[in-house]
């Protein structure tokens, strides 16, 4: 079995073959299909995000995605196969963690919109909320947040798409870490001209 039946089902082959994409797929799939470990790459990626979405679903088949952010390092890489971060409280509305009470099944969509990258990552995921050291390690240092639980995610097939129709985002604290270069500079290089002119004269 390659590693895209975990997507592709019969109906999305056959939607496949009626738009002609089928062929391409049926060659991925004879080379094993996608990715089912981590590697270094991935690990990077993963390492650099702030942002990413976790999609579930209710035993009856009802779907759900929630966004989930932090620093750089958040969601952590445990193993080869394994990904963690802390469950931080929101709005208390608990509907991705009641969805893995009955349903592991899960996916994880990573958007790095400045680089104009993603990853979809498919997979279980399981709540842990009874391991105080765990979730208090997958606390990020100096991040104000307050961990009620952490998220297990093993890993069973990965897939990195192409950059089409990603629109370039930047975060708001690069920008100003930017800006504020640029306006030291500035400033040196006004003070510069000044003591130039007050030469000149």
């Amino acid at each position: 079995m390659a590693s895209t039946d975990i997507a592709f089902s019969p109906s999305v082959k056959a939607v496949q073959e009626r738009r002609g994409s089928r062929g391409a797929y049926a060659r991925l799939e004879q080379n094993g299909g996608w990715e089912t470990k981590i590697d270094a790459v991935l690990a990077k990626f993963i390492a650099d995000l702030r942002s990413f979405y976790l999609a579930t679903a209710s035993k009856d088949g009802q779907p759900y995605v929630q966004h989930r952010g932090g620093p750089p390092g958040f969601l952590r890489v445990i193993d080869e196969t394994t990904l963690a971060f802390a469950d931080f409280a929101g709005n208390r509305q608990y509907i991705s963690t009641g969805n893995l009470a009955e349903n592991p099944r899960a996916t994880l969509f990573l958007m790095d919109y400045q680089n104009r990258r993603r990853v979809k990552i498919w997979g279980q995921a399981r709540v842990i909320e009874n391991d105080p050291q765990l979730i208090a390690r997958l606390l990020p240092d100096d991040y104000r947040a307050s961990p009620e639980a952490a998220i297990l995610f093993t890993v069973e097939a990965w897939d990195a798409n192409c950059p089409q129709h990603i629109p370039q985002m930047l975060f708001v604290e690069d920008v100003s870490a930017a800006i504020g270069v640029l306006e030291e500079r500035i400033a040196e290089l006004e003070a510069e001209n000044a003591r130039l002119r007050g030469k000149a004269d």
